[in-house]
């Protein structure tokens, strides 16, 4: 995956939400604080989450944007939050967030890599349990 997708200030490895829609809002709002997207964004991750789950399996969640909200993406960019107590995914245990902005279609191959990265037991594992950025940072932009 490209470097320059993943800025080290939106690798956030002690985070904490009540339910899963603080920890989306928590995804959109390190997106927005590395200037990747404006702040409509993160209303946009929400009505996705509404319309379809972003859980993708072995505790992870993939929050992104709605289609419409292509025009609030000011660049592509990743993040990637950690909640080691875990939050409520709609009866799921989720404690890492990789939330996702990408313009024009650019969103396909991002998924594509981070399925590729998370069915690798290894560095999926390294990711759950990572305790500080440059592991993540490692994993990722391979």
């Amino acid at each position: 995956m490209r470097e320059d997708l993943l800025d080290p200030r939106a690798v956030l490895l002690h985070e904490r939400a009540p339910d899963r829609e603080a920890a989306i809002r928590r995804c959109g709002r390190a997106l927005v604080e590395v200037g990747a997207v404006a702040e409509p964004y993160v209303a946009a991750m929400l009505e996705r989450e509404r319309s379809i789950s972003t859980y993708v399996g072995e505790g992870v969640a993939i929050p992104h944007g709605t289609n419409a909200s292509k025009d609030d993406i000011l660049r592509d960019a990743l993040c990637f939050i950690r909640f080691p107590d875990g939050v409520d995914w709609d009866g799921e245990r989720v404690t890492v967030c990789v939330g996702i902005a990408a313009r024009e279609g650019g969103h396909v191959p991002l998924l594509a890599a981070l399925a590729e990265i998370l069915m690798d037991p290894d560095r999926a594992r390294t990711l759950r349990e990572a305790t500080e950025v440059a592991q993540v940072m490692k994993e990722l932009t391979l």
